[in-house]
């Protein structure tokens, strides 16, 4: 099984980004993935340093996925992934495949399609039936990232499915806080009463979203400029052997501002046997910016949390 670091879903500080992938650079991971995905405002980073960056990680050895915007908003968005795959095309042509891009809208997926590219199909696509897994992989798709909320016995049912398409990988959010929704209005900037396009980038003063609690004083969602995440952070640490069980290829961990070193240690002492999920588990709830949750794959609500229902073998 392999580890993945998912894209970085906050606004940081060009410094603190930078040093955060170049310290990614050394992390024992096997995928890295970067680009902005949540809003086109957030541009202390161009595509070009984007790009540089995935050269850099691509030298050290790690598989780069560029991963796309979840909302394309505007023309100047568009002519962006436009760039982006270019960019990936022209590397696919002299040679160079090591680089793979995230379609996280199906503008995206048409695209990458067209420029004839493997893709990865990111969560965001909403891909719930192994008939549209399958369209999937005949636009060029070859790993894909089942929808956050998506229970197991949906994932199992789904990959033993006839219409399952051969040789599909499966990616599964397995940590961090889990992107719910996106909307057209930046809810950061609507907290602090200001208007979307003068939002003062409002998002850099929240490195791990900001949590919102409801009138009973329980938090219940973070939100992140037009993203709305859990309060709670998904951990599926403890549930290793059903997540194999499931076919799961890889697992993905959503960063975090802090201890996110410490974070991919665990995960990769958990799959190299040196850790046992349940040790691994209570680790991590040291090093969480919340409290756990993993309601979705047991197909409940998401916020609860259930460590001591574990399902190793799953019913045929």
């Amino acid at each position: 099984m392999k580890l993945t670091l998912g894209p970085l879903l906050y606004y940081w500080s060009r410094e603190d980004t930078l040093a955060f992938h170049e310290a990614a650079a050394g992390w024992p991971v096997d995928t890295i993935h970067l680009g902005e995905t949540v809003c086109s405002r957030r541009h202390l980073l161009r595509l070009a340093d984007w790009l540089e960056l995935a050269d850099k990680l691509a030298a050290a050895g790690k598989q780069v996925v560029l991963s796309t915007q979840t909302l394309i908003e505007s023309e100047s968005d568009l002519k962006a992934l436009r760039k982006l795959i270019a960019w990936v095309a022209e590397r696919r042509a002299g040679g160079q495949s090591d680089i793979l891009v995230e379609a996280n809208e199906w503008g995206a997926a048409r695209l990458l399609a067209q420029a004839g590219l493997s893709f990865v199909a990111g969560p965001t696509l909403n891909v719930y039936n192994p008939d549209t897994l399958a369209m999937l992989a005949d636009m060029g798709a070859r790993r894909w990232v089942p929808p956050v909320e998506m229970p197991r016995d949906m994932l199992v049912a789904m990959r033993a499915s006839a219409a399952w398409p051969v040789g599909m990988e499966t990616e599964l959010f397995t940590y961090g806080r889990l992107p719910l929704a996106f909307s057209a209005r930046c809810f950061t900037a609507r907290h602090y009463n200001l208007q979307k396009d003068d939002c003062q980038f409002r998002c850099l003063d929240h490195p791990d979203g900001l949590t919102l609690s409801t009138r009973e004083g329980e938090d219940f969602l973070a939100i992140n400029g037009i993203q709305t995440q859990s309060a709670r952070v998904m951990s599926l640490a403890h549930r290793l052997d059903e997540l194999r069980a499931a076919g799961v290829d890889a697992i993905r961990l959503s960063p975090q501002a802090r201890q996110m070193a410490r974070v991919v240690e665990t995960f990769r002492a958990l799959l190299d046997g040196a850790l046992t999920p349940v040790a691994a588990s209570e680790r991590l709830t040291r090093l969480m910016p919340a409290p756990a949750c993993d309601g979705y794959w047991l197909g409940e609500a998401g916020m609860a949390w259930h460590p001591e229902r574990i399902q190793e073998e799953i019913p045929s």
